[in-house]
């Protein structure tokens, strides 16, 4: 084994708001949550596209339920027909306090 298989590469993500969850494990999602959103609220990006595609599902109901749990979140749904429907969650994030 090499280092690499410990330490894999680390993705370099722009805070835009949209997170694309194609590159990523199902065990990563949550922490990958808890990181991006507190950024997006940060830069004002109160609109947040997560992008988990439609396959079973599975993906899609970690990410709600992991929304459910944030306090930051002041709602989500699943995008429409323009948004990628229901491969896609649209989130609202709370105005951060320092805003």
């Amino acid at each position: 084994m090499t280092d690499d298989d410990y330490f894999p590469e680390s993705v370099e993500l722009p805070i835009d708001g949209t997170l694309d969850l194609h590159q990523f494990r199902p065990n990563e999602v949550k922490d990958l949550l808890y990181d991006y959103l507190p950024l997006c609220r940060e830069r004002g990006i109160l609109q947040v596209r997560i992008i988990h595609g439609k396959g079973k599902g599975v993906l899609r109901r970690l990410v709600h339920a992991q929304l459910e749990r944030m306090d930051m979140v002041a709602g989500f749904r699943l995008a429409g027909s323009d948004g990628g429907e229901w491969g896609a969650t649209l989130v609202n994030l709370h105005p951060s306090q320092q805003q």
